[in-house]
């Protein structure tokens, strides 16, 4: 058996029960063909996303699901402000550190058919897209020099930082406003370092109901993926599990003109180079 290199956790046609997987050809975009109904043939992962060997037996996906789960999920960190044309389109000084603020696990959330949810809270018109760079922190460090900063990630994908911006204005602190209860979708699949050698190498888009709102490159990052990892874990133990959303690039819809909001039934699409589609649809809570 080998190790994984596109890793997916999905519900298999077979048996209906969940399983992780290798995909098959790994050159289609996963995301976009289990919304277009295309089929998706995997070979069985033994194991967890930590420890899994890829196995002979063949499955095929029924529905794709995050491919970290929240019991999996340590923590969840991310960068404010870490695309200097992101900076610049809302006028705020150029960061001197990484700018970091969290998301509770209960922010996590997996490909379509899982929707974003938008809380009452949340319904007036000021729901927000984020297209960044996911990275799971695969073995536990503290104090990490840059130089071995890669070897800790145990794989990359695509993530929303869906943001209630009404209710990040009121205040410094952005948590809250950004971790609501499926704030976090990320997916569709997780590409392991050995087929993403250079995370500052990717072309990061969101799309929404069809129309490309974000079109940004990880290049531009101003804290780069080594620089992170390195910062974040001085003094501080990142546990396998951690993810990292790494930032976004200009495009938001808060800053567009007009305005582009997360409506009732829109479309959202987070696509990375090597990685695929996030395809998301947004559901409006009832209660």
């Amino acid at each position: 058996m080998r190790s994984w290199t596109h890793l997916v956790r999905f519900i298999a046609v077979e048996d209906c029960q969940v399983h992780l997987g290798q995909l098959v050809d790994t050159t289609r975009d996963v995301g976009r063909d289990t919304v277009d109904g295309v089929e998706v043939a995997v070979k069985v992962i033994e194991g967890t996303i930590f420890d899994g060997r890829v196995t002979d037996e063949i499955m095929h996906v029924k529905q794709l699901l995050s491919p970290v789960t929240q019991e999996q999920c340590s923590y969840i960190r991310c960068l404010g402000l870490n695309y200097m044309d992101h900076a610049k389109e809302g006028n705020f000084p150029i960061p001197k550190a990484p700018i970091l603020f969290t998301k509770p696990r209960t922010a996590l959330a997996g490909p379509y058919p899982a929707a974003i949810n938008i809380p009452k809270c949340a319904q007036d018109d000021t729901s927000d897209y984020e297209a960044e760079l996911c990275l799971v922190i695969g073995k536990s460090g503290r104090d990490i020099p840059e130089e071995e900063a890669l070897d800790y990630v145990l794989g990359y994908t695509a993530s929303n930082d869906v943001s209630a911006r009404t209710m990040q204005m009121i205040t410094a602190q952005w948590s809250f406003s950004k971790g609501l209860d499926g704030s976090c979708p990320i997916g569709p699949v997780l590409v392991a370092p050995s087929a993403i050698q250079d995370p500052q190498t990717l072309s990061i888009k969101a799309i929404h109901n069809g129309a490309v709102v974000q079109d940004g490159h990880t290049k531009d990052m101003i804290f780069n993926i080594k620089k992170q990892i390195s910062y974040l874990s001085q003094g501080t133990t990142l546990e396998a599990g951690t993810l990292f959303l790494t930032g976004t690039p200009a495009g938001i819809g808060f800053f567009r003109e007009p305005r582009v909001v997360l409506r009732d039934g829109d479309e959202i699409c987070v696509k990375i180079d090597q990685i695929g589609t996030l395809v998301n649809k947004v559901r409006y809570e009832s209660r």
